[in-house]
């Protein structure tokens, strides 16, 4: 994976200039002079510059397994929820937890965003639904965390964010492996796990 690029330190303030549009009038109360807001410009436009950097090397950090060159990010959205297992017999016809389903909240800025739920579906609220199919994973961090995932699209509905939706990644996850042994057949296991969802479209 790779680390981050280094941000463009500030400037000094001894060599900060003051620009026109950084100065705000506030309004001035009866009896008193009127007062600026003389902050130069670069306070405002730093941090809208460091989120696009920021942004940019979250991109960077994605295995090469699962990355989608040449594709834009449309929407990342995190998830909190549960992945599901069946108690089912494998092929040796022994009793295994099988995964069955994911059922999770989408979330951006702590505000419910969507649902992702079996297909694998992920829907917006607004609408826009995209389906996926697996093709690429790398490993959790750890054994306890579900696999990182790249997926084709292969179905859409609805207009909205993930109207032009080609590659959905799932990233940073937490949780959701099953453990344990199962001893009853159709029985469920619910495993809680968070993720982050990357949604992206071919070209700039």
């Amino acid at each position: 994976m790779v680390s981050p690029g280094g941000l463009p330190a500030a400037p000094g303030r001894d060599k900060m200039r003051f620009e026109r549009s950084a100065i705000r009038e506030m309004p001035a109360k009866k009896g008193k002079p009127v007062m600026y807001d003389r902050r130069p410009l670069s306070l405002f436009v730093l941090p809208l510059a460091a989120g696009a950097l920021l942004a940019n090397a979250a991109a960077a950090q994605v295995p090469d397994v699962i990355a989608a060159p040449g594709e834009t990010v449309v929407a990342t959205f995190h998830a909190e929820g549960a992945q599901v297992y069946d108690c089912k017999a494998d092929a040796s016809g022994k009793l295994a937890w099988q995964f069955r389903e994911p059922i999770a909240t989408l979330l951006r800025d702590g505000m419910t965003v969507g649902r992702h739920y079996a297909g694998p579906n992920w829907e917006a609220s607004d609408g826009s639904a995209v389906t996926g199919k697996a093709v690429a994973n790398v490993p959790g961090t750890t054994p306890s965390d579900i696999p990182w995932l790249k997926l084709d699209v292969v179905a859409k509905r609805g207009s909205g964010v993930l109207s032009n939706v080609t590659t959905v990644q799932r990233t940073n996850t937490h949780g959701g492996v099953a453990n344990g042994l199962c001893d009853k057949a159709g029985s469920f296991y619910s495993v809680p796990y968070s993720a982050d969802y990357v949604f992206l479209r071919k070209g700039s």
